[in-house]
């Protein structure tokens, strides 16, 4: 599948502490210590309808960390998926009277418009489900070789589920308890009540085929890849086992983020899935969870037609901490706007105050567990002094701008 276009990234002279990000197994923040090329993976959409300021919250997180290790000196091997054969895709399309591939394809479009007007650096590998088939085929195939998945007594639908006790460490990713796990897994995509499954938190691995769904040929039975196993198979193919960073919303960290780990660990004997697991917080509209049940959606598309600046959703965004639940509102994009007028007003002059300290604590603080409130202070105060003292060094409007661009994602 196409990413988007690259993003031109300017380079900033001297470099900032190594990164340090909140692993959510180990409950603590703690340093990434990645090799030459930092390897990350995160989920991307199911494209049954466009990005809202909820998708952008994580993408941006990700595109920070994605930024602040190139600034460090790696190169970046990022992968995304897009879950484009799912239940929610197949319903929508119902419900409009569209083809289930023709829907998809117009929200993978009007995805990556979006991430490409927000200058979200685009991911190395692509990839979606249906072009991953045949590597969850095979995966599936060695899970029920080992006995770490099982075939529901069901002759008509043989669904194919993981046994969540096949991996001795199952659960460490989110922590939750039995009756949490039980709880969120019937919220979020699982399906307890199956008849015929022998412990109700069991994930479906392959679902038979049924009559109206599109399915694909497999040793064990036609049918098509349940969701946690598309991301095993495209980070284990494209990245490998252990791999630097594992993303997503919060909302990920179970069932999907756990099953997916679980699924890899069970296949290559590894300890755990990803060294560290980042999860962003989630966005509110008018103290509501942002998301498409509720139907309290701001999207991105329709910022970007109000002619909404990029630079300020992105500012908007990063005023609060990314592992923090936060509101969007009119308030936000005003201050945020206000914002990006002051630091273009402050680079417009022809001299201003000394960058090198202010830049040193952008980096920083962005290396500190992507502190994007204090960051922002950060450049707070220099645009300020230098509107209001103005300054001696005439490279320092330049160089604020290039470290704004290559840290942060905004053109100034």
């Amino acid at each position: 599948m196409q990413s988007w276009s690259e993003i031109a990234v300017p380079t900033v002279p001297g470099s900032g502490p190594p990164l340090r990000l909140y692993d959510t197994a180990d409950r603590q923040v703690r340093p990434v210590t990645p090799g030459a090329t930092a390897t990350m993976y995160v989920c991307g959409i199911t494209p049954y309808d466009a990005t809202h300021l909820g998708h952008a919250a994580t993408y941006l997180t990700f595109d920070l960390v994605n930024r602040i290790l190139r600034d460090g000196g790696h190169q970046v091997h990022y992968v995304q998926n897009v879950t484009d054969v799912d239940d929610p895709l197949f319903e929508r399309a119902d419900r409009d009277g569209v083809d289930w591939r023709d829907l998809g394809s117009r929200e993978i479009a009007l995805y990556r418009e979006d991430m490409a007007a927000l200058r979200v650096l685009p991911p190395r590998d692509y990839i979606g489900a249906v072009e991953s088939v045949g590597e969850v085929v095979e995966l599936v195939d060695k899970l029920l070789a080992s006995g770490a998945a099982y075939v529901v007594d069901d002759a008509q639908y043989p669904d194919i589920y993981f046994r969540h006790d096949a991996t001795e460490q199952f659960g460490y990713e989110s922590g939750y308890d039995r009756a949490t796990m039980e709880r969120l897994f019937a919220e979020r995509g699982g399906d307890p009540d199956r008849p015929g499954k022998r412990d109700p938190i069991d994930a479906l691995l392959w679902r038979a085929a049924r009559d109206g769904e599109p399915s694909w040929p497999a040793p064990f039975g036609a049918g098509r890849p349940g969701w946690h196993i598309e991301c095993a198979a495209i980070a284990l193919n494209r990245i490998g086992p252990e791999f630097d960073i594992q993303g997503g919303g919060s909302d990920l960290m179970y069932p999907h983020h756990e099953y997916s780990a679980a699924h890899a660990e069970a296949l290559v004997a590894h300890r755990r899935f990803a060294r560290h697991y980042v999860h962003a917080g989630l966005i509110a509209l008018d103290g509501e969870k942002m998301s498409k049940s509720r139907g309290n959606l701001v999207f991105v598309s329709k910022l970007r037609a109000a002619e909404v600046d990029p630079g300020a959703v992105r500012l908007g965004l990063f005023a609060g901490h990314y592992r923090q639940d936060r509101e969007w509102n009119d308030t936000v994009l005003t201050e945020a706007r206000t914002r990006l007028a002051q630091w273009r007003r402050a680079t417009s002059l022809q001299s201003g105050p000394a960058a090198e300290d202010t830049i040193a604590r952008l980096r920083q603080h962005l290396a500190d567990d992507l502190d994007t409130p204090k960051a922002l202070a950060a450049l707070d105060n220099w645009s300020t002094e230098a509107l209001d003292y103005g300054g001696p060094d005439r490279s320092a409007p330049a160089s604020i701008t290039e470290a704004v661009d290559a840290l942060l994602g905004i053109r100034l």
